[in-house]
């Protein structure tokens, strides 16, 4: 150990919810304020300690309301000092997980000592949007069309293609059938569920409670996440239409549109030692990558290799993999180039890959995602007495992130 190591302190995410769910009505900003608020908390961190706050959000139209700088807004309604630094990410579903190496690289720069790295979204709270050329500057008299900025999430708009079919696509090519993915998120549900009943996703570690308020009564407490699904069959899930022109990916083996928020709080080992907080993992190395933009499945076995070429250390030497379950196709793909299509090395890498569930069951809101994996991954880590751990995503257009970490 080495006080100039780089150490997560703390580490907090809410409950995620359902498109439809409980926290459909509160905004992503308040759901950011939720956790800046509870990562110090935990800790008895003074916010005065903390240069900088990261903050990955990637859905623009669902802030739009409250105009733009949404990671200013919430250190300012968190009750930081207004001399805090911070920064808005959108680097789609990668933005937490840079925020984290974008944090990690201002502390071994020594720019920063303390920062918090973070991001929320709530896919649910997306409202429908009105075009300039088809309203101000359009007809003054008739009705006025609107669009649903969740669709294909956009990409279409600008001649790419949904996610979705790019995914299945290249599931395909790679040999990684439907059933086979609808397999994976069967699993997702079942290792979900017996995480929660096994006691790990308890509130007080990774899980903070919300409270939602109601116009009568008293407000809804919410401290599990909604999207798990219990009674999941392959019947079911081989009913399932495809999505988007897609060859494979159902709305049952990919997840769904969630919300939610996560934080973390970094900083060197001296500096937590001077403060009395005990380090829970050591951020080792954090890498990005990017690649083609149809084969965004495949990004995060390529930020794992990059990763793991840098430290001189193989895959298998990994007690733990989180790849967040964009789709089931990627860290099926993901696993397969990482295992060289060596069959049974695949199947000891899928046996250590996301052991607690995934997306797929816990959701997916994209700017929370990867500093979600990135806890979880801390979290199991913390229960088996240590060992080292790798955590990687993808974002949309074929972008990447991957970190590890040791304890």
């Amino acid at each position: 150990m080495n006080e100039n190591d780089v150490v997560i302190v703390s580490a907090v995410r809410t409950p995620f919810g359902k498109f439809d769910g409980a926290l459909r009505g509160t905004d992503s900003i308040e759901l950011g304020v939720m956790v800046l608020k509870e990562v110090i908390r935990r800790i008895g961190l003074d916010p005065g300690e903390v240069d900088e706050v990261y903050y990955g959000t990637c859905i623009p139209a669902e802030y739009a309301i409250y105009t733009n700088v949404p990671a200013r807004q919430i250190t300012l309604l968190a009750g930081f000092p207004e001399d805090t630094i911070s920064l808005t990410i959108d680097r789609a579903c990668c933005s937490s997980m840079t925020a984290l190496r974008l944090g990690y690289r201002a502390i071994k720069a020594g720019d920063a000592d303390v920062v918090i790295a973070s991001g929320a979204e709530n896919m649910g709270n997306v409202p429908f949007i009105a075009s300039a050329a088809k309203t101000r500057w359009g007809n003054r008299l008739g009705p006025i069309e609107l669009e649903d900025v969740l669709f294909e999430l956009g990409y279409g708009r600008k001649g790419f293609a949904p996610v979705a079919r790019d995914a299945g696509e290249v599931a395909v090519e790679y040999g990684i059938s439907r059933q086979m993915q609808d397999e994976w998120a069967i699993g997702s549900h079942v290792r979900w569920l017996g995480a929660y009943e096994a006691g790990k996703l308890r509130v007080g570690e990774e899980i903070m409670p919300v409270a939602i308020a109601q116009k009568k009564g008293d407000p809804i407490v919410m401290d599990r996440d909604e999207s798990p699904r219990p009674n999941v069959t392959p019947e079911k899930m081989a009913a399932l239409k495809t999505v988007y022109g897609s060859p494979t990916v159902t709305p049952g083996n990919a997840p769904g549109l969630n919300s939610g928020a996560s934080a973390m709080v970094i900083m060197k080992r001296g500096k937590a030692e001077s403060l009395g907080l005990k380090a829970l993992s050591t951020i080792k190395a954090c890498e990005c990558a990017a690649g083609t933009p149809k084969y965004m499945a495949c990004v995060p076995a390529l930020a794992i290799e990059k990763l793991l070429t840098t430290l001189g250390k193989g895959i298998d030497a990994m007690d733990l993999i989180e790849i967040n379950e964009a789709f089931a196709a990627v860290p099926l793909v993901s696993l397969k180039m990482l295992a060289g299509n060596e069959r049974e090395r695949y199947r000891r890498l899928q046996e250590k890959t996301n052991v607690n569930g995934g997306a797929i069951a816990i959701g997916h809101p994209v700017g929370a995602s990867g500093a979600r994996i990135t806890m979880t991954l801390m979290y199991e880590l913390m229960r088996r007495g240590g060992g080292s751990g790798v955590a990687a995503i993808c974002g949309g257009l074929s972008q990447g992130e991957a970190i590890l970490l040791e304890i």
